[in-house]
């Protein structure tokens, strides 16, 4: 943490594979930590079928310095529909939530709020459905469930699965305003800015940066962000 910002990442760690198709978490470790975020934003840290165990082990995390905080996942997830957040130590966790999302794939998304050396922050953690009018009715169902909460300096990101400009996106977010951030995927050629970040309640941000590509699917986006 500086005192210029908050630094807070999204990555979709294809549950640990890489294209060399070889689980390691300790390679997907190894690249967060090289982002140096206080705040890392996860997609598919579970395995896909029931009870969901984790992809990135807890203990293996922890081992590098990583809090987890718990959002009621089943059996040995380390979060909530395969999101997951990794926190370091000099960021307070307040409260953590889950947030049901409608759909025909099973989605959610995750919550955390947090006391940092600038302020309160929330943190909102998405892994959005593959077809476009379920991703738009989850994005407003998000919107909602954010409406009734206290107003706080949010952040939300994650991968949108969103291939096109994300102005239908930006419509059903209200308030939430997407900053500008790079393609993110494929990681050797990168295409399509799947990998968002939205900001509101008084939260700013410089144009977050693409990592370099690295032997994984999805490379993890980063911005500096924090209250004003």
């Amino acid at each position: 943490m500086t005192p210029a910002g908050l630094r807070i990442a999204t990555y979709n760690l294809q549950k640990c594979v890489g294209i060399d198709m070889r689980r390691r978490p300790d390679r997907s470790l190894s690249v967060i930590a090289g982002l140096d975020a206080q705040i890392v934003v996860l997609q598919e840290a579970d395995k896909r079928l029931p009870p969901r165990p984790a992809a990135l082990p807890l203990a293996m995390a922890e081992a590098e310095g990583w809090r987890i905080p718990s959002f009621g996942g089943p059996g040995g997830s380390i979060g909530w529909h395969g999101n997951a957040m990794l926190v370091r130590p000099d960021v307070a966790l307040r409260a953590t939530r889950h947030i049901e999302l409608p759909g025909l794939e099973p989605r959610g998304a995750i919550l955390a709020e947090f006391d940092t050396a600038l302020g309160p922050l929330r943190v909102v953690g998405v892994h959005l459905g593959l077809v476009r009018r379920f991703r738009l009715l989850q994005m407003a169902a998000i919107q909602r469930h954010l409406a009734r909460l206290a107003p706080m300096p949010t952040v939300l990101t994650g991968d949108f699965n969103e291939w096109r400009g994300g102005a239908a996106l930006a419509a059903a977010a209200g308030d939430i305003r997407f900053i500008a951030t790079p393609p993110s995927f494929p990681a050797p050629r990168p295409v399509a800015r799947l990998d968002r970040i939205g900001l509101c309640g008084g939260c700013a941000a410089p144009p977050p940066a693409r990592s370099p590509p690295s032997p994984r699917t999805s490379p993890p986006t980063t911005c500096r962000s924090g209250p004003t």
